[in-house]
């Protein structure tokens, strides 16, 4: 594969999170479409990690730390999550104005 292939691939990957991120009002959905996102940009990372770079640990080094944020980003936002699914009974996203408890 050529670097282009692999940067058609991340451009659709980073694409499809964005179409889902800004369409779906389930909070859910609206995570999965972030985290499809940032495997988009990992992908693009490694690519030119791998044909552009001289250094491979430069861009591993790089994915590490995005996969990384995206460990710590589940765990905060899936807690946010489930107090307002207890406080609120509902996920979606237009539903919840008001969020002082």
């Amino acid at each position: 594969m050529t670097l282009d292939s692999y940067l058609l691939v991340g451009a659709a990957l980073f694409s499809l999170g964005l179409i889902g991120a800004l369409s779906h009002r389930n909070l859910i959905a609206l995570l999965i479409g972030i985290e499809l996102m940032m495997n988009a940009a990992s992908l693009n990372l490694m690519a030119f990690n791998r044909f552009v770079v001289t250094d491979p640990t430069t861009g591993q080094i790089f994915v590490l730390i995005i996969i990384g944020l995206a460990a710590a980003e589940v765990a905060i936002f899936l807690s946010i999550i489930l107090r307002i699914y207890r406080a609120y009974h509902d996920i979606d996203a237009e539903k919840l104005t008001k969020l002082s408890g």
